[in-house]
């Protein structure tokens, strides 16, 4: 497998449909290594706090 292949196949879940690289809104500002993919719902973010959160 090429380099190119390789890449594309290990970034596939982030990639949209004019091929760049895209998160999810609530990560695409901060600056943890944690980014999930805009296709994913966000299921635990350690430094996300909800302001509709109770507690």
């Amino acid at each position: 497998m090429s380099r190119s292949k390789h890449w594309k196949s290990e970034w596939d879940m982030f990639l949209g449909s004019d091929g760049r690289r895209k998160y999810n809104p609530l990560c695409k500002k901060c600056a943890k290594d944690c980014k999930q993919s805009y296709k994913a719902i966000v299921v635990e973010c350690p430094s996300y706090i909800s302001k509709r959160r109770q507690g």
